[in-house]
């Protein structure tokens, strides 16, 4: 018998480490779009979840942006048939017409697929091919945006889809690790134009200012990258359950939340609480950006009788004596 070829190895490793203790029954499900990333994860996974007693099923999602992308989409569905997969459903997505750069809009019309599709199968996780390298160009991009430590955590290797909990089992896992499993397990990777698109800020990341630093700095620029990513969200997390706390001790008897409790929180624990109170009276976390938790935060460390704060979706904030209090919007 022919020796495992590492990288599929370690994909199936981190498929088995990322499906460990997730609840009995239903199949998890795979989003695969036919590039090396997300076919070597669903390789991985059709192998991986039948031997720990669970079925797997797959999605592969037609943005309709490119010519031939429907004969893809169903190629890909017809793979995952031959492979094993119990279940395998192509989505059509409508992209134009939504809010946000070409790139964002494609993401949450593929997130929404993706939860509907999740909901239809009774999928008790959802998994996605998204690599070490996807997350060090989220960081880097992070930081040309001045995104502040949540942009800098990157990805997580698990949040919440709609109370299914969405998987990204390769994160530790290089792009070329994915190449080369798909290689050995001969199978044809989809080469998607947009990832070599210039018009798109992710792939000039990709193509010229990742390769840039790593001339520059070391092949060890990559890992270095994921790592910060993985140790922000890990000082993320604590700052997050500190100011779960400091919420609730905010909160003043009267409404709104106290201004001196708020004085006394450090900056880093302060800025939390206001985006989590923005976020409970109504402000769209895409929407909700540094200058206006600034501006809440003036209210309490700058004040000197200004007006309101507004908040995305129209609410505002003034601060009355020693409160913070949501103001109706002017008609």
């Amino acid at each position: 018998m022919a020796a495992l070829a590492p990288p599929v190895a370690a994909i199936r490793v981190a498929v088995r480490r990322a499906l460990t203790g997730l609840p009995s029954g239903g199949p998890v499900l795979v989003a695969c779009s036919g590039g090396a990333d997300s076919l070597a994860l669903a390789a991985a996974t059709v192998f991986v979840a039948p031997r720990l007693g669970r079925p797997a099923s797959l999605v592969t999602v037609d943005h309709g942006l490119q010519a031939g992308s429907a004969q893809r989409a169903e190629a890909v569905a017809a793979w995952a048939r031959e492979a094993g997969f119990t279940r395998a459903t192509v989505v059509r997505v409508e992209v134009a017409g939504r809010p946000g750069g070409p790139e964002a809009a494609a993401r949450e019309a593929r997130y929404e697929a993706l939860t509907q599709v999740a909901g239809r199968h009774g999928a008790v996780a959802v998994l996605t091919g998204h690599t070490r390298d996807d997350q060090a160009e989220t960081v880097l991009l992070a930081l040309a945006r001045g995104a502040g430590p949540r942009g800098l955590a990157g990805m997580p290797a698990r949040r919440d889809l709609a109370g299914v909990p969405l998987l990204r089992p390769l994160l530790e896992i290089g792009r070329e690790q994915t190449r080369a499993a798909c290689a050995a397990l001969g199978l044809s990777p989809w080469q998607d134009p947009h990832n070599t698109d210039p018009s798109y800020a992710r792939s000039r990341v990709r193509a010229d200012v990742l390769p840039a630093l790593v001339r520059a700095l070391g092949p060890g620029v990559v890992d270095n990258l994921a790592r910060t990513a993985r140790l922000v969200a890990a000082d993320n997390a604590a700052l997050d359950d500190l100011a779960e706390t400091a919420l609730v001790v905010a909160r003043h008897p009267a409404g709104g939340l106290s201004v001196p409790a708020l004085a006394d929180l450090a900056p880093a624990v302060r800025g939390r609480v206001l985006h989590a109170w923005a976020r409970e009276l109504g402000a769209v976390a895409g929407a909700l950006s540094y200058r206006h938790v600034d501006a809440l935060d003036a209210l309490v460390t700058r004040w000197h009788g200004q007006g309101p704060a507004d908040l995305p979706g129209g609410q505002r904030v003034l601060r009355r004596a020693d409160r913070l209090v949501p103001v109706d919007p002017p008609d």
